[in-house]
């Protein structure tokens, strides 16, 4: 007789045999991988290097070299006469920081309960959390970038740009000019430029009556009312970023997260003096109206990517969920940096 026994179909097992959960954890992954990448607007706009071990990467950076009219039988390889260029040189090393982590416990009991799919909402928290905090983090070394001198004898520092009008359409464009023409004159190369504003001024340059030309076809304008899209102004591409504003709002080094003063790279102290400018990520960001710059600006150096771990817990009856990564962050051609206050 029959024991009244079945064989469930289990949905999480691949081709029916191992681990029951295989499938949900794989699909929790990926929404974690997929927020990551639709919420981080810095990933592209810098420069990222990956290390497979160690903690630190060097990003070397060189001078500018000099020309001389020549004198006819004078030697050239003679330092005396001064034809040599002494091309300066530097070496800027990145830390990888510790790890940071976003976690969250699923309890068996609470997800049985719901009616809907609870693992893809944590997933996309969880991915959030890490984008934010890269995000963050990146922005905040822009703006250290553009507070700091040359790491060259003799070359160029960041940009401060001081006193500007973001409050209108007209201020905002005269603004992005004033960026432009800043760039140009420390030789920065044209391709690869950007500027990150806060939706409020990104969406004053579109509404200001002022600023229409910015939209403006027949003027060589290209961005969309449609669409709510302003792609260039003069060769820089413009991008909106609330992470910008959270960081503008909290303003002054105490009010940042505190997490970030436990950072390896200091990049606010850029002599590693203790300054008092800031520690770690955290700097008085009260002035900052938006920023710029170009991909060479900054850097990450990357040793763990975004990875994500799981693990139900028998003892607990529920599962962990663990998204992390080890990554660093540094100035790494400060002419590159543009802060607009």
């Amino acid at each position: 007789m029959a024991n009244g026994n079945t064989s469930p179909s289990r949905v999480g097992q691949i081709n029916s045999a191992n681990d029951v959960d295989a499938l949900f954890l794989k699909v929790f992954s990926g929404e974690i991988l997929t927020t990551f990448e639709e919420a981080n607007v810095m990933k592209e706009l810098h420069t990222v290097r990956t290390i497979s071990n160690g903690k630190t990467a060097q990003f070397p950076a060189t001078g500018i070299a000099t020309a001389k009219y020549h004198t006819a039988g004078e030697n050239i390889a003679d330092s005396g006469n001064s034809y040599l260029s002494d091309i300066k040189k530097n070496e800027i090393t990145i830390s990888i920081d510790d790890v940071l982590l976003s976690s969250t416990f699923l309890a068996n009991i609470d997800e049985l309960k719901t009616h809907y799919d609870v693992r893809s909402i944590y997933a996309a928290e969880l991915g959030k959390a890490l984008a934010k905090r890269f995000d963050i983090a990146v922005l905040k070394t822009l703006i250290a970038g553009a507070r700091q001198d040359s790491t060259i004898t003799g070359g160029v520092g960041g940009t401060q740009i001081t006193g500007a009008t973001l409050t209108t359409g007209t201020g905002l464009l005269q603004a992005i000019y004033d960026v432009a023409q800043k760039l140009d004159e420390k030789d920065v190369p044209e391709d690869d430029r950007y500027a990150i504003l806060t939706p409020t001024q990104y969406y004053k340059l579109i509404t200001d009556a002022s600023s229409n030309n910015a939209l403006n076809r027949d003027f060589g304008g290209v961005g969309s009312i449609a669409t709510g899209s302003i792609p260039q102004i003069a060769g820089i591409s413009l991008y909106k970023s609330n992470h910008l504003q959270d960081i503008i709002t909290l303003g002054a080094e105490a009010n940042q997260d505190q997490d970030d003063d436990n950072a390896n790279n200091d990049v606010f102290d850029v002599n590693h003096a203790g300054s008092g400018n800031g520690t770690g990520y955290n700097g008085n960001l009260a002035s900052t109206g938006f920023v710029a710059g170009h991909k060479a600006g900054v850097g990450t150096v990357k040793l763990l990517d975004l990875a994500t771990e799981s693990e139900y817990q028998m003892e607990r009856q529920g599962t962990l969920f663990v998204a992390k990564y080890a990554m660093g962050h540094g100035v790494i051609r400060p002419e590159c940096c543009v802060e607009v206050q």
